[in-house]
C-alpha cells in the first residue's frame, strides 16, 4: 500500500482512496490531463472545483470561480478551442444558465477534450426543480456519460474525456446527488502529472467558430455527422456492457439505475431471468446493443432516473426498425423523485412475474423521538438582521404591504415568520427581474433581495433593466463577504481568487451607482443606524429615486471561524431572569436557535455555546433583560465588519 499525502487528490497510483463523488471526477480529469477548470458554486457540483483548487499551484492547472454558470462554460470552452483540455462544473439549473453557449458550442465542437459536468439533483434536496439535463444532449447534438458509481465516476471521465477528443464535440457528464456525494474507495490507476503545459494556439477558422447563420448551417451538418457516428458505433465497455445475454426479458439500466436495477436482482434472485443492457453513454441512445438485445428480448423494461429519456428512444429506435419487443418503463418506475432499490424493486419484480412482498418495517422496542430540525438561519446570521432592519424601517414609515420578491440563497429562509421577506423564488438573479415586473402593474412598493455572489451572478443586468425601463423596484444587496449556501467559496466582491490568492474587489455599491442608483450601504450589527439609514432609503424611494441599499455583515460562520483563527472572542449574551417577563419579544421577533424555551419552562434561555454575539435580541427586549455576559474581545466588530482580518489564516 502506497503512502497517501495529506492532499488525496495527489496520492499516487496504486493508492486506494476514500473519494467523494467530486472529489473522484477531479482526480480523474486530473489524470486525462485537464489543464483548464470554471465552475460556478452549486450544490451538488460545488466539491469539483474546490478540491481542484487545493492543488492547482501544485500540478500548474487553471481553477476558477467563475461569475456564473454561463461565463465558467465559455472560458473552458475558449481554451478547449484553443487545443487545451478542460471542464466545467455546475449544478443542473446551473447549465440553463450556460445553454446559450451550450448549444452553440454542439454545432462548432472543439479542439480538445472538453467536459461540461451536469451535477443533478433528483428529489430537489437543494434545489427549486429537478430537471432531467439528458435533454440537453439531444438539443445541442453532444453526447452525455452518465456513470452508476463513485468509482466509475472516477474511470468514465477519463473515458469522456476520450470520447470528446475523438470526435471534437463536446461531452456532458451528467451526475446525481447520490453520485456526487456518495463516497467509495478507488483504486488510483495513474499518477497526476505536474509538468504539463497548459498553453494553446488558437486556429483562426472563421467558418467554424463564427456562427453567422451560413456557417451556422455548415456546423450543424458537422454536428450531425458526429452524432450519427457516435449513435451508430461498435460501442463496449466500459460506455455499453451486455450482460447475460440471449433472454427473452431484457432491462436497460443507464448510470445510477444500473446499481438500483443490479441490486433488486440479486434480492430476486433473478440474474439468470433477464439480459441486463447497462448504459454509461444514454445521449446519443447506442443503436446496434439496443438492437441486438431486442431481437432476442419479447419484452424490455427501460430504468433511468427521472424522464423517459432513453425509454423514449428505445421506442423510436425499435419502430424506426420495425422491431416488436415491448417497450415499458414508467409504467413501472417512478417518473419523479430521487430512485432507490425499494423504489425500482417492485417494478422490477412485476415486469419479470416474481412474487416479492415488501418485508415489514424493523420493530423497535422504544421509538426514538427525533425533534424536527426545519432549515433555519443561523444565529448571528447577518441576514436576520436585515430582515429585521427592513421590516422595522418600513413599519415606521406605516408600509404595511411592501412585497418583497426573493432569490436562491441561505436569505430564501426569510421567507419564514417573522420576516416573511422573500414572496417569490424562481432562479438566480430572479428577485430583481421579477421585483420590475411586479412594480410596473401594482400599486404596493417592491423590495427586491439578493446576495452578494447572486448579485454578480445574475443580478447586474436585472438592475440596469430596473434604470432603462423606469422600474420603481428597490434593491437590497446581502453582502456577506462570501458565496455562504454553498460552502462558503469567494466572489468577485471578496478579493480572493479559487485558490485562496488576493484578487481585485468590486464593489457590489459601485457597480449600482454607476448605473444610477442612490446607494445607501449599512451595517446591520449597529441596528438602529442602519433603520435610520432605510427608513432615508425607503423615503427617497416613495420619492421616485432609484434606490438600492447595500447590507455589509460577514457570514456568521465566517466570523466564528475568524474568532477561533485570531482569538479575538465574540461576545456572549444572556438573559436577567428576573428582569425578563416572558412576553417572548426575542423570540417571536428575531427566531434565532440560539434562543430556546426549555421544556417546562415559560422563560426564554439563551444557549451560550451557540450565541455569535449579534446583540440583535438584546436590542429587541422591551425590558431590557437581554445583557453581555461575556463581552468580546478588543475590536471583535472587525471580525463581522471587515473584508479582510488581519491575523486569519
Amino acid at each position: 500500500m502506497v503512502d497517501i499525502p495529506v492532499k488525496t487528490l495527489l496520492a499516487e497510483k496504486g493508492s486506494r482512496v476514500l473519494y467523494m463523488g467530486n472529489e473522484a471526477i477531479a482526480r480523474g480529469a486530473l489524470e486525462a490531463g485537464v489543464c483548464y477548470f470554471a465552475a460556478y458554486p452549486g450544490t451538488p457540483s460545488t466539491e469539483i472545483l474546490e478540491s481542484v483548487a487545493e492543488v492547482a499551484e501544485d500540478v500548474g492547472v487553471i481553477a476558477e470561480w467563475s461569475v456564473n454558470e454561463k461565463v465558467a462554460y465559455e472560458s473552458a470552452y475558449a481554451a478547449a478551442i484553443a487545443g487545451v483540455s478542460s471542464l466545467t462544473a455546475m449544478k443542473h439549473v446551473g447549465v440553463n444558465v450556460a445553454a446559450d453557449i451550450l448549444v452553440s458550442s454542439g454545432y462548432s465542437g472543439t479542439k480538445a477534450g472538453f467536459l461540461v459536468v451536469s451535477a443533478d439533483d433528483p428529489s430537489a434536496h437543494s434545489s427549486q426543480n429537478e430537471q432531467d439535463n439528458r435533454w440537453y444532449g439531444y438539443l445541442a447534438h453532444i453526447p452525455v456519460v452518465e456513470p452508476s458509481s463513485v468509482r466509475e465516476a472516477y474511470k468514465l471521465v477519463k473515458v469522456a474525456l476520450g470520447l470528446s477528443e475523438k470526435y471534437q464535440q463536446p461531452v456532458m457528464f451528467r451526475t446525481t446527488t447520490r453520485v456526487s456525494h456518495s463516497r467509495q474507495y478507488v483504486e488510483l490507476e495513474d499518477n497526476v502529472t505536474i509538468t504539463r503545459v497548459c498553453r494553446g494556439v488558437f486556429d483562426k477558422d472563421l467558418t467554424r467558430w463564427v456562427l453567422i447563420p451560413a456557417h451556422a448551417r455548415l456546423m450543424k451538418e458537422r454536428a450531425l455527422k458526429v452524432w450519427r457516428s457516435i449513435e451508430g458505433a461498435d460501442l463496449g465497455p466500459p460506455l455499453v456492457e451486455v450482460l447475460n445475454p440471449g433472454k427473452r426479458k431484457a432491462i436497460i439500466a443507464s448510470g445510477l439505475a444500473f446499481a438500483y436495477v443490479s441490486e433488486s436482482l440479486e434480492r430476486l434472485g433473478a440474474w439468470s431471468e433477464v439480459t441486463v443492457l447497462k448504459l454509461n453513454l444514454t445521449v446519443p441512445l447506442p443503436v446496434k446493443p439496443v438492437l441486438n438485445i431486442a431481437g432476442e428480448a419479447d419484452e424490455i423494461l427501460v430504468v433511468e432516473e427521472l424522464d423517459p429519456v432513453v425509454e423514449t428512444n428505445v421506442r423510436s429506435v425499435l419502430g424506426k426498425h420495425g422491431v416488436r419487443a415491448r417497450v415499458l418503463g414508467k409504467e413501472l418506475i417512478p417518473e419523479s423523485g430521487e430512485l432507490s432499490t425499494d423504489r425500482v424493486l417492485p417494478g422490477v419484480a412485476k415486469f419479470l412475474g416474481v412474487e416479492y412482498t415488501p418485508p415489514p418495517p424493523l420493530k423497535v422496542e422504544e421509538q426514538a423521538m427525533v425533534p424536527p430540525r426545519p432549515p433555519v438561519m443561523c444565529p448571528g446570521c447577518p441576514h436576520r438582521m436585515t430582515f429585521y432592519v427592513l421590516k422595522i424601517a418600513a413599519n415606521k414609515l406605516k408600509l404595511r404591504n411592501v412585497v418583497y420578491t426573493g432569490d436562491i440563497g441561505c436569505y430564501t429562509l426569510g421567507y419564514q415568520k417573522p420576516f416573511e421577506t422573500q414572496m417569490t423564488c424562481f432562479e438566480m438573479g430572479g428577485s430583481i427581474g421579477i421585483a420590475h415586473g411586479i412594480s410596473k402593474v401594482v400599486e404596493d412598493p417592491v423590495v427586491a433581495v439578493i446576495g452578494d455572489s447572486t448579485f454578480f451572478h445574475a443580478g447586474i443586468p436585472g438592475s440596469v433593466n430596473i434604470v432603462y425601463n423606469s422600474g420603481r423596484a428597490m434593491i437590497v444587496v446581502l453582502d456577506n463577504y462570501t458565496t455562504a449556501m454553498t460552502g462558503h467559496q469567494p466572489h468577485p466582491g471578496t478579493g480572493l481568487s479559487a485558490t485562496g490568492s488576493r484578487a481585485p474587489v468590486v464593489e457590489i455599491a459601485d457597480v449600482l451607482r454607476s448605473v444610477g442608483f442612490r446607494v445607501y450601504v449599512i451595517n446591520p450589527l449597529r441596528v438602529r443606524e442602519s433603520v435610520e439609514t432605510v427608513v432615508r432609503a425607503f423615503q427617497d424611494y416613495l420619492n421616485g429615486e432609484k434606490v438600492a441599499v447595500v447590507s455589509r455583515m460577514r457570514c456568521s460562520l465566517e466570523a466564528y471561524r475568524l474568532s477561533r483563527e485570531t482569538g479575538i472572542r465574540l461576545p456572549v449574551y444572556a438573559i436577567d431572569e428576573s428582569k425578563c417577563t416572558a412576553c417572548m419579544a426575542c423570540v417571536n421577533l428575531v427566531a434565532c436557535p440560539a434562543i430556546v424555551v426549555p421544556e417546562g419552562a415559560k422563560k426564554p434561555v439563551i444557549l451560550e455555546d451557540m450565541c455569535l454575539g449579534c446583540g440583535l435580541c438584546a436590542h429587541v427586549c422591551p425590558f431590557k433583560a437581554i445583557y453581555v455576559k461575556r463581552p468580546g474581545g478588543e475590536g471583535w466588530e472587525r471580525l463581522y465588519s471587515e473584508r479582510f482580518v488581519e491575523g486569519a489564516g
